[in-house]
């Protein structure tokens, strides 16, 4: 991938969640206008982009990610031209928004699937994955039958009303004479229908995607080479009509994802990279109890920066929609040093709304949406300590998903006033940030460390900066590591002769 965007070098992403944000119409469920009014309070933090989770027409089986028509914004959000004036208001701003699209499958009640579930042929026959016989199961993948007058079982790529999309086959089975190659009419009507909701957005105004699931689209590719060729399609019809149009992929395999055209890729909660080693397990590494341990994060970070050689872009991100919050298992001054790490790593960082001041996973909540156990960290927005935390004026009892109804819950407003708070930590950590080069998204990184303390050096033609991260409560002495602390989180830091000592519980940048 030849097309790198500038903006990028310097963009920190907001994850926007837009039924739990802000609710300007006391329905009880957050809107496009609520974000729009909010776009202030996310550029006075320092992010520079959005990330908009699903806002399309949907029956919200899975929150929006089982689409019913991919070019009607959900009226419980408001209109097509709110999310316009969305756009227009955040470029005012100097920001960039990214739409979610879900190409793998859609709702059950989408056009599409109802034509397709016909017995006659017609054009949607094969816009998904059905076997020749309601008797056969698409081996390796869930289905649904029984359903309507078509012979046939209909592939699934999750939950059971969300048809998978027909993308081919890399390596079809002979003996399945359903499975379709990649170039058959029915995956290729696929892929242009792809092009042309993206096509409709992007002229929309929409500044690019995140895109879900962005490895699983075609089938027995069990190397990913189909899906990459179907990405560099996707990135050349892009190039050509909108070579400003930024890709993030929800893939977990940066040397594919990056390959295939994407600007950046996300480091999964699950899989290989040992990512919520250091936030989400019994004992996290950034527990000052000093117990956890950062080693396979960074031999497997090492192993996906090494492969991609400096191309593209490894994004971590504080949370998102699928994970625990990082207050579940961490304290306000331990996500202080959190935020330390996530904001001077290489790639864009990802703030999911809320972690900012430190919401909490609410416990023991009722499945909303088929969020299941993903419900207690979607719940609203806290802006401040009046009605519904500022969330909405509609009745508790219509709120989308309940509040945390602690006393002490923590909301924006009293966090922007206090200096000490997380909030104005992680404002600071953003500002210093985009001061230094080194730090930001295409600035090298070299661990030097792995233990308690966590060290690495951030580089770039003009900077080198080494940041020294110790969660534990001991203090440590790290040798070879003189020159001028920048900046510092936490507790006590201070360099002698060519050692720093770092008390527990801090994080220190040093310019050598």
């Amino acid at each position: 991938m030849n097309n790198q965007l500038t903006w990028l070098d310097k963009a920190i992403f907001y994850e926007i969640y837009p039924q739990s944000f802000y609710d300007t119409n006391a329905d009880g469920i957050g809107d496009i206008n609520g974000i729009t009014q909010k776009l202030d309070y996310i550029r006075e933090l320092g992010c520079t982009a959005i990330w908009l989770n699903p806002c399309f027409r949907s029956p919200f089986g899975d929150a929006g990610y089982d689409v019913e028509d991919y070019y009607t914004v959900a009226p419980r959000y408001g209109t097509n031209e709110d999310l316009v004036t969305l756009f227009r208001e955040a470029h005012k701003r100097d920001m960039h928004v990214l739409l979610d699209l879900v190409p793998g499958h859609t709702a059950v009640t989408h056009r599409w699937f109802k034509e397709s579930m016909k017995a006659e042929k017609n054009v949607y026959t094969d816009r998904y994955i059905w076997t020749d016989s309601v008797w056969e199961e698409p081996r390796g993948m869930g289905c649904i039958r029984g359903i309507s007058e078509r012979d046939g079982s209909c592939a699934v790529n999750f939950f059971s009303h969300q048809p998978s999309l027909n993308y081919g086959f890399y390596r079809p089975d002979p003996d399945c004479k359903w499975q379709q190659p990649m170039d058959a009419e029915g995956p290729l009507a696929t892929r242009e229908a792809l092009k042309d909701i993206m096509r409709f957005w992007l002229k929309a105004g929409c500044d690019g995607f995140r895109v879900d699931m962005a490895g699983s689209l075609v089938k027995n590719d069990e190397e990913s080479k189909g899906t990459i060729a179907l990405w560099q399609d996707i990135r050349r019809f892009l190039d050509g009509e909108f070579p400003g149009a930024a890709l993030v992929s929800e893939w977990g395999e940066p040397d594919k994802s990056l390959v295939g055209g994407f600007h950046m890729d996300f480091l999964l909660h699950f899989g290989p990279s040992h990512y919520n080693d250091l936030l989400r397990c019994d004992e996290p590494y950034f527990s000052r109890r000093g117990r956890g341990s950062a080693r396979e994060f960074v031999a497997a970070y090492r192993e996906n920066y090494e492969k991609v050689g400096g191309r593209g872009l490894i994004c971590i991100p504080s949370g998102n929609h699928d994970m625990d919050r990082l207050a579940r298992r961490l304290d306000p001054a331990e996500m202080k040093l959190v935020f330390a790490f996530l904001l001077s790593m290489p790639g864009a960082p990802f703030i999911y709304y809320g972690d900012e001041i430190g919401m909490r996973y609410v416990e023991n909540l009722v499945s909303v949406e088929g969020g299941y156990g993903r419900t207690g960290s979607r719940s609203p927005m806290q802006w401040n300590k009046g009605l519904n935390a500022g969330f909405s004026s509609a009745p508790e009892e219509k709120l989308y998903i309940p509040l945390d109804d602690s006393e002490d819950r923590p909301n924006a407003e009293s966090q922007c006033a206090d200096i000490c708070s997380l909030r104005s930590e992680v404002k600071r950590l953003i500002a210093f940030r985009q001061k230094h080069p080194a730090l930001q998204s295409r600035g090298s990184i070299t661990f030097l460390q792995d233990g308690y303390p966590l060290v690495y050096e951030r580089a770039c033609a003009s900077q080198r900066i080494r940041v020294v991260i110790n969660p534990s409560g001991e203090e440590a002495a790290v040798s070879d590591t003189g020159g001028t602390i920048l900046y510092k989180v936490g507790n006590a830091a201070e360099i002698k002769g060519d050692s720093l000592y770092v008390a527990g519980g801090t994080a220190v940048f040093v310019e050598a």
